[in-house]
């Protein structure tokens, strides 16, 4: 509502609830309106902050790249579950499935390879476990259905990594002139 009238040149104020409460009088449901009309007009409401529009917009923009990241989190603990569930200790030898390494081998074990040498050859250099080990780790059971929420939670992980791409992208745009307005010089003493 605040942006509906805002664009179209109406002043708004937006008031923090808590000084209306600390103001005396009667106040109903009904009179609200009149209430912060009158208290309004005797001076006796500051208004609350509120950013610029464009300030708005990146915070929106800032805040859903926020959520898709704790999204995309859970797909990889989902991806540990299911690989745990298995008895695929591939997290003893790789600390993060969610790296290089860690993705490969679940993708190969997605894609239906079951050979503990073959799981073990996509090893990135800086992985301190050796293809030895890594190929002793995921001896485990290899379930249907373990293997369906593994898949499954690979293929969400691969679409809000789509996701966070878009939403960088969207949030690169405006911080642009930011980044650049600080480089020209700006001098904060």
């Amino acid at each position: 509502m605040y942006e509906v009238l805002e664009a179209h040149g109406i002043e708004v104020m937006l008031v923090n609830a808590c000084s209306v409460k600390n103001v005396s009088g009667r106040k109903s449901d009904v009179l609200d309106c009149q209430w912060l009309q009158q208290l309004m007009s005797f001076g006796l409401l500051n208004a609350a902050f509120r950013p610029p529009a464009d300030v708005c917009a990146l915070r929106a923009v800032s805040r859903q790249r926020d959520t898709l990241l704790q999204e995309q989190a859970r797909c990889v603990q989902r991806m540990q579950k299911a690989l745990t569930q298995m008895n695929q200790q591939l997290t003893n030898t790789i600390t993060d499935i969610a790296g290089k390494t860690g993705l490969a081998i679940i993708r190969a074990i997605v894609a239906g390879i079951r050979n503990l040498q073959e799981l073990a050859k996509p090893r990135n250099c800086r992985i301190h476990a050796s293809e030895a080990e890594i190929a002793k780790s995921p001896e485990g059971t290899w379930k249907e259905e373990r293997l369906f929420c593994l898949a499954q939670a690979l293929s969400l992980y691969d679409t809000y990594r789509i996701l966070i791409a878009e939403a960088n992208n969207k949030l690169h745009a405006p911080i642009t002139p930011l980044r650049e307005w600080g480089r020209s010089g700006f001098d904060p003493n």
